[in-house]
């Protein structure tokens, strides 16, 4: 029978026993949704949803690390690789949900009506969300070496929480205002290419939320400390992160982006040869 008892120093990392049927679930969920979303990758070579596909890994190691520290409350390592594995991957979820939507402007040929060009829109939000990970890491890296220094990674992570949270805001305010001016200002392209492209941009506005939510929960939850609510109650994390993680890799399984790149628009240029062509408005959803 799982108990929990604290490090050799007397300190409880642990503030309840990880519930082992609730990691095992995560676990089987974890690895047939990374398993499915992989195959579909390898089969449509939509190479750049590989950090997706990395982030669901990494989620499906950190619940097998939870699972096993059911019976190791006493051992540091096993805390540390959950901890790390769960709380990183949606900075590689975000990753790909920005090269979605530069590759949907270059395919209607939209570049004039992005708030940020095409060229520029991936390797800025990549970047801060590159910035959000490498803070994130070194705030868990921190509270891992001990109590002198978990305070200053507790805050370490919530400032990259931070930078992640408003990353995503200024995304979504790209998003929604590109979308809104290729419906008053189609291109012709636009109408040319698979129209599944605005189930696409549809799909990113979901995933996007989902992470928003769950990056606000991981705030209020470092905020409030070890001591609060959020960190002494499992069922917090369950409800608040792996429930909405795993929806955003179903979401983004059902409404994989793979008609967004194709031979036809791997041509295409950064800078479009169509800029501001209009035509009757009111027919792009």
């Amino acid at each position: 029978m799982p108990k929990l008892l604290p490090l050799e120093s007397g300190y409880y990392v642990w503030k309840y026993v990880p519930n082992i049927p609730a990691s095992i679930v995560g676990i089987v969920l974890w690895v047939i949704i990374s398993g499915l979303l992989g195959w579909r990758m390898f089969k449509t070579r939509t190479w750049f949803c590989s950090a997706l596909i990395i982030g669901c890994l990494m989620e499906f190691g950190g619940y097998c690390a939870r699972a096993s520290a059911a019976n190791k409350t006493n051992k540091l390592m096993p805390y540390i690789l959950q901890s790390t594995l769960i709380l990183l991957p949606p900075a590689l979820f975000a990753a790909t949900i920005y090269m979605c939507l530069g590759r949907i402007i270059i395919l209607v040929g939209g570049e004039h009506l992005s708030l940020v060009k095409p060229r520029w829109l991936t390797a800025t939000f990549v970047g801060f969300d590159v910035l959000s990970f490498i803070v994130q890491s070194g705030g868990a890296g921190m509270m891992a070496k001990g109590s002198n220094m978990s305070k200053l990674g507790n805050w370490l992570i919530v400032a990259g929480l931070f930078i992640q949270l408003i990353a995503f805001s200024l995304f979504g305010l790209t998003a929604v205002l590109f979308h809104s001016r290729i419906r008053k200002s189609p291109t012709q392209r636009s109408y040319a290419v698979e129209q599944s492209w605005i189930e696409k941009l549809w799909m990113l506005y979901g995933v996007s939320v989902l992470i928003i939510v769950r990056s606000i929960f991981r705030i209020v939850e470092f905020i409030m400390g070890e001591d609060g609510y959020l960190l002494t109650h499992e069922w917090t994390l369950y409800v608040f992160d792996t429930v909405p993680m795993l929806a955003v890799a179903v979401l983004f399984y059902l409404r994989y982006p793979e008609h967004i790149v194709s031979k036809e628009t791997d041509d295409i240029q950064l800078e479009s040869q169509s800029s501001g062509e209009r035509i009757e408005p009111n027919k792009t959803g």
